[in-house]
């Protein structure tokens, strides 16, 4: 793309050469309005050489630009005709006007905080994808504000993956892309301490892991997807975003995941893994955790006393295979567990230090169990029970003050009966009295 633009003047300097005497006005033209496109075609390549663009996006730009680069000479040769100028004034505009700045998901985002897009939790561990287990991982060892995004599986980065990142309107993809530049920008080095040799280890390290470990996880996981359900006790409904009953959900994954998802052996087989009989490859994952169980040693992580990068990449990869539960069986984990318990004591290091609410990811299936809840809904209620209790107590002290006033009143009532009642009573004890002293 930048080398089809960058062409673009020598042509015109050709061109002002044959026309020189014929047309100066064209050629003048010309050459104003690739002067215009040249920054404009440097940007758009910078862009796409910064991998913030999908390759689709950035070969379309690239074909816009080209295409731009075209008009321009056609206004050149337009002016022969008469108007030259004024077309490759407007022409220049119109380059601005594709211009545009990548856009992110997260339109009301917060400064330096950064949106982590991945799969959804499992009842096991916080992620099936070692990738975005790493990610993670590093974003809590590092010390990052950082925020789970919910995106039902819709969403993936301009280059189709997931995880991907975006911080202060930028996207970043790619797990390992995401930790250097994340780590340059806000100088977050884990691998600072690390000698030349130690880095060298890990970059090694780094790669069998990731190029060849876990390969053999995912051919076990796609010759085996009941068993991979079944091992992280995965519920379809949440993972999926589905309302569809978990036993079709299950059908349809059985029979959608090796061919579409993970397109079974032939991807693995386009890795040179999958050409192996499965005995071979089961081996191979052996061989790999032997040399990492030999580099731990009886270290606390592999270099020292503090985690490093290859200490986030070993986790996000033993995990998927130390967490798969006891009802399936897979030959790693018992290798892993029997002949090597040093990397199984390393997988619960690094969970008790940077996933202290393990327990909620995973009970409660919460992406963001990490950060502060907002007040809960059942305090308001029973800030509204309270207040309905006080109102309650409140109305019955009234009906009891009422019904002493009440009985006050009665008593009173009844006394001043008896006070206008006892001059009769005396009047007729003396009209009593009378009678008797006459009779006798």
């Amino acid at each position: 793309m930048a080398t089809e633009v960058e062409n673009k003047p020598l042509t015109a300097a050709a061109g002002e050469e044959e026309k020189k005497t014929e047309q100066p006005a064209a050629v003048a033209a010309e050459k104003k309005a690739d002067d215009a496109a040249a920054p404009t075609a440097a940007a758009a390549a910078a862009t796409a050489e910064g991998g913030d663009k999908k390759e689709g996006e950035a070969a379309a730009a690239g074909e816009n630009h080209a295409a731009g680069g075209g008009d321009a000479g056609a206004g050149g040769d337009g002016a022969a005709a008469g108007s030259g100028t004024e077309q490759a004034a407007a022409a220049a505009p119109a380059k601005k006007e594709k211009e545009v700045k990548p856009t992110v998901h997260k339109a009301n985002f917060e400064k330096d905080v950064v949106y982590l897009y991945q799969f959804t939790r499992t009842p096991l561990l916080p992620s099936m994808s070692p990738y975005c287990l790493k990610v993670e991982t590093w974003l809590r060892l590092a010390g990052l504000k950082y925020e789970n995004i919910d995106h039902k599986l819709k969403l993936r980065s301009k280059k189709g993956q997931l995880p991907f990142v975006e911080v202060n309107g930028e996207e970043i993809a790619d797990s390992t892309i995401i930790i250097k530049e994340l780590g340059q920008r806000y100088e977050k080095d884990l691998d600072a301490a690390l000698t030349q040799e130690q880095r060298n280890i890990a970059h090694a390290m780094i790669s069998m892991l990731e190029n060849h470990l876990n390969w053999v996880l995912l051919f076990w996981r796609s010759k085996n997807p009941e068993h991979m359900i079944k091992g992280y006790k995965v519920n379809l409904q949440h993972a999926l975003g589905s309302r569809l009953p978990n036993a079709l959900l299950n059908f349809f994954f059985k029979f959608q995941y090796g061919r579409k998802y993970l397109q079974g052996s032939k991807k693995v087989k386009a890795q040179g893994l999958g050409v192996h009989k499965p005995e071979e490859i089961e081996e191979f994952g052996k061989q790999d955790l032997k040399v990492l169980s030999e580099l731990l040693a009886d270290k606390p992580f592999f270099f020292g006393d503090e985690p490093t990068i290859l200490d986030c990449v070993a986790f996000s990869v033993l995990a998927q295979i130390h967490f798969i539960s006891d009802e399936v069986k897979y030959t790693l984990k018992e290798f892993m567990q029997e002949n090597c318990p040093n990397l199984v004591g390393h997988v619960s290091r690094i969970k008790e230090r940077c996933f202290p609410d393990w327990d909620d990811i995973c009970t409660k299936l919460d992406l963001n169990a990490h950060l502060p809840k907002p007040e809960p809904e059942t305090k308001e209620n029973k800030e509204g029970a309270d207040t309905e209790k006080t109102a309650e107590q409140d109305k019955n002290e009234s009906e009891k003050e009422l019904e002493k006033d009440n009985a006050t009143e009665k008593t009173e009532k009844k006394e001043g009966a008896d006070a206008d009642n006892k001059p009769e009573k005396a009047a007729v004890e003396e009209n009593k009295e009378k009678e008797e002293a006459a009779a006798k």
